[in-house]
């Protein structure tokens, strides 16, 4: 009876062994017949934006070293670093005792000549008065001899006429006095104004609002005037225009061509954990033969001073954007022998349709189609050279965005890993 039963039991597992191998090659068969799997996506519409960040660094505005126009010795000082000071406030005061003296013999000789004006004019006015005395005598004589022939001796009225335009001689000749006090006041009075504003340059005063961010003279030095830009003295301060800022970054070549005056980005400060808006308000139109960048700058307000000049800060310029347009995954494109890109597109039977397209803006990800295929359309993405036009594909959907952000770095700066590097030394 056990014999039969084992005999039983082997009969049933040969049987079974049969039918697995038989459904093996039945499966292999099917395989090597069947629709080949292949991965599709579908066209979206989408955006696709190319970004390029940069790391940049502010500048002061303006940034001016105050020289004084005359020499001499620092009487006072009123400012230090970081005083935050208005344009036309007074820095220092300089003492040039030699200044003094000449601008009060100016003061000296201006008065002397306006007396000697008033002396001319009182010349003029007592030989203007002589001459018609004389003047009128002479007429008299001449009408009485003119009535009364012999009346009168010829010498007298010849005397008398010689007086009349001695007169008048005299009177051209205190014109001319005055004339010439005239102009020695005139120069007298430019003299007291020249040394009257050079008296006024020993204020130094500031000629931007801004910050002093550094100081270079003491109460008591001897401070040298800056006639000319050539002249290598040391200034009194130097001010820095803060209250507006300029973010300068560079732009490499090939991104010049996306630069446009009034182009937005965002800027962030990790300094100080500030993000904003910023514009672009002017570029140099020029690129670096060393550094292969432009540079590039952008206005921005700091009237509360919180943004010190020399912080960093990062960039984001948006050079490309392509909104709510076709999209599909950058492997579903082929170049054909011609360089044409072309798509596999499946129509409403899963069949193969090589279609020419034409393609913009390209992503790490994602390919804008200008023109070939509309949403909605499925496309192969990998392996398409192994179908062939008309072929029946049993397609694997796979899901793709059907948006991208291209991220273009041109150097950042990462703040933690500074403090962090500072931090081992």
């Amino acid at each position: 009876m056990k014999r039969k039963l084992s005999l039983s039991i082997f009969a049933v597992s040969v049987l079974l062994a049969s039918l697995a191998i038989s459904a093996c090659r039945s499966g292999a068969a099917a395989a090597t017949t069947g629709t080949p799997t292949a991965r599709a996506a579908t066209a979206q519409r989408g955006d696709i934006t190319h970004v390029l960040t940069l790391a940049g660094q502010f500048q002061p505005y303006q940034m001016v070293d105050v020289h004084p126009k005359v020499s001499g010795y620092m009487k006072k000082i009123n400012v230090d670093i970081g005083d935050i000071v208005s344009q036309g406030e007074t820095l220092a005061i300089l003492e040039v005792p030699e200044l003094k003296a000449q601008l009060e013999q100016s003061v000296f000789e201006l008065k002397q000549s306006q007396e000697e004006i008033q002396r001319a004019q009182q010349e003029i006015n007592r030989a203007k008065a002589m001459n018609f005395a004389l003047h009128a005598e002479s007429v008299r004589l001449q009408q009485a001899a003119a009535t009364r022939p012999g009346l009168i001796a010829q010498q007298e009225l010849d005397d008398a006429q010689a007086k009349d335009l001695d007169s008048q001689a005299q009177i051209d000749a205190a014109k001319a006095n005055l004339a010439a006090a005239l102009q020695k006041a005139e120069a007298a009075r430019a003299d007291n104004e020249r040394y009257q504003a050079l008296e006024d340059y020993t204020n130094v005063t500031a000629p931007i609002a801004g910050v002093v961010i550094w100081r270079y003279a003491d109460t008591g030095a001897l401070i040298q005037g800056g006639t000319n830009s050539n002249d290598s003295t040391l200034p009194i301060v130097r001010l820095s225009q803060s209250s507006l800022l300029r973010l300068r970054f560079p732009v490499p070549e090939d991104d010049v061509k996306f630069i446009h005056e009034g182009d937005t980005l965002q800027v962030r400060v990790d300094a100080i954990g500030r993000s904003f808006t910023g514009k672009i308000v002017r570029f140099t139109r020029d690129v670096s033969f060393e550094t292969r960048t432009m540079e590039t700058e952008v206005d921005v307000e700091n009237k509360n001073l919180s943004i010190a000049p020399g912080m960093y800060a990062n960039t984001a310029l948006q050079l490309a954007h392509a909104a709510g347009t076709v999209t599909i995954p950058v492997e579903a494109l082929v170049l054909n022998a011609s360089n044409q890109p072309t798509v596999y597109v499946l129509d409403s039977n899963n069949r193969v349709s090589i279609r020419n397209i034409q393609v913009g803006m390209q992503g790490s990800k994602l390919a804008q189609v200008i023109s070939g295929i509309n949403p909605g359309d499925r496309v192969l993405i990998g392996g398409q050279e192994k179908y062939q036009e008309g072929e029946a594909v049993n397609p694997l959907m796979t899901p793709e965005p059907a948006s991208e952000t291209v991220q273009e770095s041109g150097g950042m700066i990462d703040m933690k890993a500074e403090q962090g590097a500072g931090g081992h030394d």
